[in-house]
């Protein structure tokens, strides 16, 4: 697998983007928000998603330059339409919006549905983090085709529908929740797949309903299970109150809708630290809570404890000064696409 910058993946990403449609502000959101997912080891969010991604603006499923419009609001709600534009570039105006009225009212929420595929659900609950305020978001696919049998079924009837909070502190690293509701994202079904690796056990069910350690049956009318193994239902339960926020809140409904168009539905909310307890003293004791947990003694086989964000902090930090792996699938396919656009030469690929 071949070694890649950070900055030299996102001009690549951005590069493809533009060459199939996206504007230079869209195209650097996608390709920033990929990338940004690598970086923190979540690869089954990162350029993987490109070539997808164009695929889908080949079919119409994904309309460049759509311009989003607020359906309705008021001075701490708002509900937004995305035309269909890139989930990545909708959201995080979304969020930038309600960050603002937080910064006013102190606590905001929007809604946000008709739009493409979000990626890695933590870079919008970061943006308030940034701000000093705690962000929230949860996200579910509408009526697109589901991935997740609920605990004890064998079919597919929810979403990975993650969960993502960010907390301001005072740590060199964010402290922060992203998890997906299932027991594992989709997306690293198709990485197992595309480095011809098995998965553990317990990941999905065949079309039968049985455990199985090839992710080749997950396409083949396979299931993601929920998270929580023997204890599923919790996931299970999880899943289904982001689809209520997500999916029925936001009118996107349940189910699925046959022409197999991806329509992320999200609920983000904000709070305003301040409004609460000073910043400061939240920022520190947050920090000191984190240490609190790491100071735990490890148990067995344990390399110790790691706060909710740490490994991902860690995991940048090496790649952005050793590089990205990218799995050699992915790679030929971002080069099949440069020979495509004839950008192979401007972007050192021929």
């Amino acid at each position: 697998m071949p070694l890649v910058r950070a900055d030299r993946l996102t001009r690549i990403s951005a590069a493809l983007l533009q060459a199939a449609g996206a504007s230079e502000e869209e195209a650097d959101a996608v390709a920033s928000g990929c990338v940004n997912a690598n970086l923190a080891g979540h690869d089954s969010h990162g350029v993987i998603a490109v070539p997808t991604y164009i695929d889908r603006i080949k079919a119409g499923h994904i309309v460049p330059g759509a311009k989003w419009s607020i359906v309705q609001e008021s001075p701490t709600t708002t509900v937004i339409d995305g035309h269909w534009g890139f989930g990545f570039h909708v959201n995080a105006k979304a969020m930038a919006l309600t960050i603002e009225k937080a910064k006013t009212a102190n606590v905001a929420a929007c809604t946000v549905f008709r739009q493409s595929h979000v990626g890695r659900l933590a870079a919008y609950p970061l943006m308030a983090m940034r701000e000093g305020m705690i962000g929230i978001a949860t996200a579910d696919s509408g009526r697109s085709p589901k991935h997740v049998a609920p605990f004890g079924g064998k079919e597919a009837r929810l979403g990975t529908n993650p969960i993502s909070i960010a907390v301001p502190s005072d740590l060199d690293t964010p402290f922060y929740l992203d998890m997906a509701t299932s027991a594992v994202a989709a997306g690293k079904i198709q990485l197992a797949v595309a480095r011809g690796e098995e998965i553990p056990t317990g990941w999905i069910i065949d079309a039968d309903g049985r455990h199985t350690t090839d992710p080749t049956q997950y396409r083949k009318g396979g299931a993601l299970l929920p998270l929580g193994g023997t204890e599923g239902y919790k996931g299970s339960g999880l899943a289904a109150m982001v689809e209520v926020l997500c999916g029925l809140l936001t009118g996107l409904g349940f189910g699925v809708e046959p022409t197999g168009r991806h329509n992320d539905g999200c609920f983000m909310a904000v709070f305003n630290v301040a409004a609460f307890r000073p910043l400061k003293e939240f920022k520190r004791e947050v920090a000191e809570f984190a240490h609190y947990l790491k100071s735990t003694p490890p148990s067995e086989g344990s390399k110790g404890v790691y706060y909710p964000g740490e490994i991902e902090g860690l995991r940048e930090q090496q790649r952005l000064r050793d590089g990205i792996e990218v799995e050699d699938a992915t790679w030929d396919k971002l080069r099949t696409l440069t020979r495509e656009y004839r950008l192979d030469t401007v972007l050192g690929l021929a």
